[in-house]
């Protein structure tokens, strides 16, 4: 079972990468007995320096993909900040690592992301689910 991501450029295809993204970031499994969905962006994080990088380099690709849809410099500084504060607190031992757990970077850039595109892109709504 592969996962089938679009290539384009058009908003409807950068929307689905990023939300794709977003989902093995933030919502990839659940922790048995433990009804709180996580991702890779937590889990990843107990992994010092090394998973901090990788999750910080996943969330920056979200940001890089929002300015190919020519979203405002604005908007793309506060989704840089999201994942900087994201990875600089996570970067703290122990507490970065239950930080992880409860803030959602990338569920934050992409409501930022979704926002503009409804906004400026009608037709590319999806419905979610």
């Amino acid at each position: 079972m592969g996962l089938d991501l679009p290539v384009g450029n058009d908003p409807a295809s950068i929307r689905r990468r990023i939300e794709a993204m977003e989902a093995l970031l933030e919502r990839s499994f659940v922790i048995p007995g433990w009804n709180r969905p996580v991702g890779l962006d937590a889990v990843a994080g107990l992994i010092p320096v090394v998973g901090d990088f990788v999750t910080m380099a996943m969330g920056a690709y979200i940001v890089w993909e929002a300015k190919n849809l020519g979203m405002p410099k604005w908007k793309l500084l506060r989704m840089a900040g999201n994942v900087g504060f994201d990875s600089l607190l996570g970067a703290v031992p122990v507490v970065g690592d239950a930080f992880d757990f409860f803030y959602r970077s990338n569920t934050k850039n992409l409501k930022i992301v979704k926002k503009h595109l409804d906004r400026h892109h009608p037709a590319d709504r999806t419905i979610d689910g």
